[in-house]
């Protein structure tokens, strides 16, 4: 029986779900116990992150002039990021997270270790291999997502405003599963798509995050 794009797409994701015991402040701040301090350095590593995720998706998107499905998923993705950019701010101001506090504030290596492990794969992956990579690790921070937004309303007072970056990745998004199974379904019809190492990829996505997550929940 072929395997379709779709079939791979959903046992990745399965198969790589993190550990709930994984991440220790979303629970925190969905119970309302995470201090402000915690929300801000979140936003503040968030600034790192999100323009840096921005180029390396706009850099596998270039590398992906042959394969005009994965180009379509990694530029849909740089938009994103940009979009998302734009919505980051307010939450830093209500976490008091102003432009002299980000000046001030040294990135921890815990929190940019995904990025850079992004800018990595930009660099070094093949692109479709990338696309199921990072799909999968997607599917854990849409969820993380949603319950902070729920949480930030509930138990800190948020307005809509400063809860939109983390609703908008809390969002389906449709097109964009639409684009990455044709992208991945492409390179299984072109026998390019390597899916062990995917898999590896994916793996040490879903660990760097696991460490992003744990570095903001360790005592300041």
């Amino acid at each position: 029986m072929t395997r379709t794009a779709r079939d791979l797409l959903e046992t990745t994701t399965r198969d790589l779900a993190p550990d709930p015991r994984s991440n220790p402040l979303v629970p925190l701040i969905a119970r309302g116990e995470a201090d402000r301090d915690a929300l801000a350095a979140l936003a503040l590593e968030q600034r790192q992150v999100i323009p840096a995720d921005r180029r390396a998706f706009l850099h596998l998107a270039d590398r992906s002039a042959a394969e005009p499905q994965c180009a379509a998923f990694f530029t849909a993705l740089a938009e994103g990021e940009a979009l998302a950019e734009g919505h980051l701010e307010p939450f830093a101001a209500a976490c008091g997270a102003d432009a002299a506090r980000a000046d001030a504030y040294d990135p921890l290596p815990g929190c940019q270790a995904y990025p850079a492990y992004v800018a990595w794969l930009a660099l070094n992956a093949a692109p479709a291999d990338a696309v199921l990579a990072v799909t999968a690790n997607f599917s854990a921070w849409g969820g993380y997502c949603a319950t902070i937004a729920k949480a930030l309303r509930t138990h800190y007072g948020f307005t809509d405003e400063a809860c939109a970056f983390f609703d908008f990745f809390a969002e389906p998004a449709p097109d964009l599963d639409r684009t990455a199974t044709a992208a991945v379904q492409a390179a299984l019809d072109a026998g390019s798509l390597d899916e062990s190492r995917a898999r590896r990829y994916g793996r040490l996505l879903q660990s760097y995050e696991a460490m992003f997550w744990a570095t903001l929940a360790q005592p300041a």
